[in-house]
């Protein structure tokens, strides 16, 4: 990884600016959601620098497509399905088997404002895929990723919508809705950064998570057709008011520049346990109003109390615990 801070990318930059003249041979990536939009570009990029690069996809055959077409032939595939916990633990295992070790991971798959439906295991959909099945996948493979590596979790400024609710994380009593469920699943890949950083950081990885911005993909094909004209016309009033032009939708490469950006270039003591967007660390940490084109992070959302707390929950609903690295090493060593 490249420890160059570095402060001359922002909200256009792409894949290609910040990765510009890096070579990434012998760095190993996973990346999860490589089917469509971020995921296929985030590939991409990271394959065309060197990197070997494995993805994994729901639907294998729709990500060999992608993949080809954006000319990413050479990304390794496991089919990992993140709203069934059973397919999450194969995939791991699968992984874990193989043995070969990652510098990064990068949580990039996921789902917004769907019905209100269920995953495989009960979870509301939005909590279960974009959080369970990732805190499943990560926790299970963690030692292969190596010291100094890195993980990268996609959130997003629609954290803003809402907290983690860790009384009723699957609506049992709360009516739902499709924005405040995206919110929750949002704040909680940020708030597993939170703690996944610092059960890691004494071996040197480091987790943070970013915000992409706004972009045009499969994400929004769960939204009303006019749910996207209608708040692009509530951006433009409020730009207007301002004095500023429209909003303009980042490219794909824009997007996902960021996670790129975390996971290669910037210093890890940086970013680690911490928000990004737009290619840089966000300051602007408030509970005041924010403009749905403002940048700005929720206290909520990098609270280490309320981290550790989702963690819990988290392991209390997919039956598992995952130790804590600062206990392992406090165990005595025996020699024999």
């Amino acid at each position: 990884m490249e420890n160059n801070v570095t402060n001359k990318f922002g909200a256009t930059s792409t894949t290609e600016d910040v990765l510009g003249t890096i070579d990434l041979s012998g760095q190993r990536v996973l990346v999860t959601g490589v089917s469509a939009g971020l995921g296929v570009e985030t590939a991409r990029a990271l394959a065309a620098h060197g990197a070997n690069v494995v993805g994994t996809a729901r639907d294998l055959a729709k990500a060999e497509r992608a993949l080809k077409d954006a000319g990413a032939e050479n990304i390794e595939l496991v089919e990992i399905d993140l709203a069934d916990l059973n397919s999450v633990r194969a995939g791991a295992a699968l992984l874990n088997a193989d043995g070969r070790r990652f510098d990064l991971v990068i949580a990039n798959a996921g789902v917004m404002a769907t019905p209100f439906e269920h995953t495989a295991d009960g979870f509301e959909r939005q909590f279960g895929t974009n959080h369970l099945g990732h805190f499943v996948l990560i926790n299970r493979i963690a030692d292969l990723i190596k010291d100094g590596g890195r993980v990268v979790s996609l959130a997003s400024s629609g954290h803003r919508f809402s907290d983690v609710d860790l009384d009723d994380p699957n609506f049992e009593r709360t009516p739902y809705d499709p924005f405040v469920a995206y919110g929750r699943s949002k704040t909680a890949n940020i708030l597993f950064a939170v703690e996944f950083d610092r059960r890691h950081k004494g071996r040197g990885v480091r987790a943070t998570a970013v915000h992409p911005g706004g972009i045009q993909t499969e994400l929004a094909r769960y939204m009303p057709p006019e749910a996207l004209p209608n708040l692009v016309a509530t951006m433009n009033a409020e730009l207007a008011k301002e004095g500023k032009g429209p909003f303009e939708f980042k490219t794909i490469p824009q997007g996902a520049a960021t996670s790129v950006w975390a996971g290669v270039i910037a210093d890890a003591d940086e970013v680690g346990g911490r928000y990004c967007e737009n290619c840089h660390v966000t300051t602007n940490v408030t509970e005041a109003p924010i403009s749905a084109i403002s940048e700005g992070v929720r206290p909520y959302a990098i609270d280490p109390a309320r981290a550790k707390a989702l963690w819990a929950l988290s392991e209390q609903m997919v039956g598992e615990r995952f130790a804590e690295l600062e206990a392992q090493q406090a165990e005595p060593v025996i020699a024999r």
